[in-house]
């Protein structure tokens, strides 16, 4: 698909693949005595990789030299695969199951993919997530309820990493998420893991809603999960509970004493009043959700912090969700395979073994993983058997599948196949003003089978931490009169997120109700391949080009070009031409300096920065 997608020209296309196939029985002529490896009939690149032990990037190359331009995320068919794992030296062959089998979606959720019987559930503790605005006192309040100091491990008293702890109220336990931000809770979700039950939104009485409190509103509400608000600092002489309430009130989270349904709790963590009747209401949230999980089975859980110790080698922090997790068990986790040589509880103490909901620390496992990676005991053995290794490569395989088209192509997938019943919206705009003008005009425009829902409006630049909302919540970026930062571009061609940019309102209003009806114009989707940075202008015959040194990217000739100064791009159009001192190449590669010409434009100035890009068209919708 990826290759498809990315090279334009159905001739060349079936070609391409025709090409492939002839390449992958040659490689593996080439080579009969590798390894055998066994590639299901789609995988991503990641997938790919990860099989072959190899680095992302050096499979990347490889697919490049072959004319194939994928990301990480993107799936690739068995041709194109066994092309590029014979370039590895594997022999590859299909996997046998995929010919007669459809991958399963991969179930993310606590409860395990298999059909449970609901006679072996039984209740588990809430998994509880302190979210709010910095220097509010999340730590404080998870401090005061585990009665143990932590914050003065802290720099500033601002969180450093994640941490898990559970604790006894009342003869009932409740596991804490400790997190350093709104953006490592976006981006386990992101990646497709739903730990939370219990969002706790924690917000200063004197300081009341502040930016980073929307986001944490923001992400709860993408989770799906119920919030519970604690309204601290009570005990502040500038504290106005009332004001922070109508503050709720306009997010759309009415208190209960407003005719609401949203738990407003006043606490002071410095006092501890109020600590009590918070844990009273998590656990009372807690009760009417109902949650259970089988203790009596084999542990699956979920990576909530990982690191690389001196003395002890690869540790995970694992929030087991069912089953129950023992020392010597075999298990894979991401891309990492391990057997348990030691678990460690929340207090540091030595245990045997961990059921639902108990957060531990892992040891033995062979390198890092990443936060958000799930983790599942395999039968006995030094590697997890073959099918279950395949069934983890083709769950990868249909996740990153899903990220693999622009946000807007898969709403209309969704709409065709009768799926869909939102279109979420992350909104940016120049000026707040501009916002209020935009959702009136916006809001409303759904259809009996879409709701069209803004879940974030903002003015300023679009920044990393919409492009992970975005991943979370399925959504589509739109910029109005505003920029993105790299960093967000960056992670947005990662996560195959589409910012959609527009000057005037009323074509923002057409592409909405465009793609909410399903008659979307075939779409574009840029690609940034290439920057460099002006170094020096030199005179040639005709006019001046630029002296440049590559510093991200591949500029090849005839590619399109844009000029930026001080963030503005103030000329757009292809390239001239292209030189390595005084010879006339095909490409620049990152690191090396050359020439540039720019069709139409002459006027550099030393600090420009060029970027290189082209347009890849979506299939419209059929």
């Amino acid at each position: 698909m990826a290759a498809r997608t990315t090279n334009a020209g159905t001739g060349k296309t079936a070609e391409k693949s025709g090409t492939s196939t002839s390449q992958a029985e040659d490689a593996a002529d080439r080579k009969p005595s590798g390894p055998a490896l066994e590639i299901p009939a789609a995988i991503s690149v990641q997938g790919l990789a990860d099989v072959m032990r190899a680095s992302n990037i050096e499979v990347i190359k490889q697919l490049m030299r072959r004319g194939v331009m994928a990301n990480i995320n993107q799936v690739i068919d068995f041709e194109t695969a066994s092309t590029i794992a014979s370039d590895f030296g594997f022999r590859p062959t299909q996997t046998e199951e995929t010919k007669t089998t459809t991958a399963q979606k991969p179930d993310t959720s606590p409860t395990p993919p298999e059909e449970e019987d609901t006679s072996l559930l039984q209740p588990r503790a809430p998994v509880v997530t302190i979210l709010g605005h910095v220097d509010h006192g999340k730590t404080t309040l998870l401090d005061v309820i585990r009665q143990s100091s932590i914050i003065s491990t802290e720099k500033g008293g601002i969180t450093q990493h994640i941490g898990a702890y559970q604790v006894l109220v009342n003869g009932k336990q409740i596991t804490f998420l400790d997190t350093p931000g709104h953006e490592a809770f976006s981006a386990m979700r992101a990646r497709g893991t739903q730990v939370t039950d219990i969002a706790v939104l924690v917000i200063a009485a004197d300081d009341g809603v502040m930016p980073q409190t929307r986001e944490a509103i923001d992400h709860a509400k993408a989770a799906g999960v119920p919030i519970v608000v604690a309204l601290n600092k009570i005990d502040m002489p500038t504290a106005n509970i009332d004001r922070v309430k109508q503050q709720l009130t306009e997010l759309e989270l009415v208190p209960e004493d407003w005719g609401g349904d949203t738990i407003v709790v006043p606490i002071s963590a410095k006092t501890e009043e109020g600590i009590p009747d918070l844990l009273e209401n998590i656990l009372l949230v807690a009760e009417i959700a109902e949650l259970k999980a089988n203790p009596d089975k084999k542990a699956q859980g979920v990576v909530v912090e990982a690191k690389l110790d001196a003395t002890r080698g690869a540790v995970a922090t694992v929030l087991v969700q069912s089953g129950t997790l023992h020392v010597g068990d075999i298990f894979s986790v991401g891309r990492c395979r391990g057997k348990v040589r030691a678990l460690f509880d929340d207090q540091g103490q030595r245990i045997q073994s961990a059921g639902p909901t108990i957060p531990v620390e892992v040891l033995g496992i062979e390198s890092v993983p990443r936060a958000g990676d799930l983790l599942s005991v395999e039968e006995g053995g030094r590697k997890p058997r073959p099918s279950v290794e395949r069934d983890r490569q083709r769950r990868e395989a249909e996740a990153d599948q899903g990220k693999n088209s622009t946000d807007i192509e898969r709403l209309l997938a969704q709409i065709r196949a009768g799926d869909a019943k939102e279109f979420n919206i992350i909104l940016k705009t120049d000026v707040e003003g501009s916002s209020e003008a935009i959702r009136s005009a916006v809001e409303g425009l759904g259809s009996d089978d879409v709701i069209v829902k803004i879940i974030r409006t903002s003015s300023g630049v679009v920044t990393e931490s919409d492009i992970l909302l975005a991943a979370a919540s399925n959504a589509t970026v739109m910029a109005f009169n505003t920029k993105a930062e790299v960093g967000a571009k960056k992670l947005a061609n990662l996560e195959n997120i589409t910012i959609r940019h527009y000057g005037v309102i009323y074509d923002l209003v057409n592409d909405v109700v465009s793609a909410v009806s399903g008659l979307r114009e075939p779409v574009y989707r840029e690609v940034i391949e290439a920057r460099a940075e002006v170094k020096d202008i030199f005179k040639v015959k005709g006019g001046k080009i630029a002296g440049v040194g590559v510093t991200d990217g591949k500029v090849n000739r005839n590619a399109q070009i844009r000029v930026l100064r001080n963030g503005d791009v103030i000329h757009e159009s292809n390239i001239k031409s292209l030189r390595h001192f005084k010879d006339t190449v095909k490409e620049l590669a990152s690191g090396t300096e050359g020439g540039i010409g720019v069709d139409g434009f002459d006027d550099f100035q030393v600090g420009d920065i060029l970027e290189v890009f082209r347009k890849e068209q979506v299939d419209p919708p059929s």
